[in-house]
């Protein structure tokens, strides 16, 4: 028998023999990279400032340690925390950012590849106001590849460029301890 992607295999043996391509700042490996989903296994420590637009739904297991979505909806910031055991499917177009401040976390996270036309956004917003700062948009391909490219694109702007035009406060860009200090400063 001839089975495309073999036959079962232990999830956490996949983990070991992966381990080291679940890094920052994504910390996502495609398991079955080639398949009609999207199944990555997550690793930590990840702590992020941007914040994910996905047009599909998401599921998350979080099969090791704990992790949490900050989330944006209607103009405020909200929480989501996920504990060891919890599986959670996030509806499309739910703004969130992912943040997994235990590195020893595992998630593993399935998604559908999208429809041709239906774009992720990454979104960056002031820590201060909740407005939208900067916004990229793209017909995903590769988790795994895209993203990255987009963090390095608002990475390389300008204090200027990250100045939020409603009430001026600049966003630090990847310093995700600034823009939480910010963001407790005024919850």
């Amino acid at each position: 028998m001839e089975l495309k992607y073999g036959m079962p295999q232990s999830l956490m043996g996949w983990v070991d023999a992966n381990r080291s391509r679940l890094k920052p700042p994504v910390c996502n490996a495609a398991i079955f990279p080639d398949s009609d989903y999207i199944i990555n296994m997550v690793g930590g420590p990840n702590t992020r400032t941007d914040f994910h637009d996905n047009p599909t739904e998401e599921i998350f297991y979080q099969i090791r340690g704990t992790a949490y979505l900050n989330i944006w909806d209607e103009g405020r910031f909200d929480r989501i925390d996920l504990h060891e055991g919890d599986i959670f499917l996030l509806p499309a177009h739910l703004i969130h950012s992912p943040q997994r401040p235990d590195p020893n976390g595992l998630c593993l996270l399935i998604e559908k590849p999208r429809p041709m036309g239906a774009h992720d956004a990454l979104q960056w917003y002031c820590p201060k106001c909740a407005s939208l700062v900067w916004r990229a948009s793209k017909q995903l391909e590769s988790l795994v590849d895209d993203l990255p490219k987009v963090y390095e694109i608002f990475y390389a702007t300008t204090s200027e460029e990250r100045t939020c035009k409603t009430c001026g406060t600049v966003h630090p860009g990847r310093d995700y301890a600034a823009w939480h200090a910010i963001r407790q400063a005024h919850a």
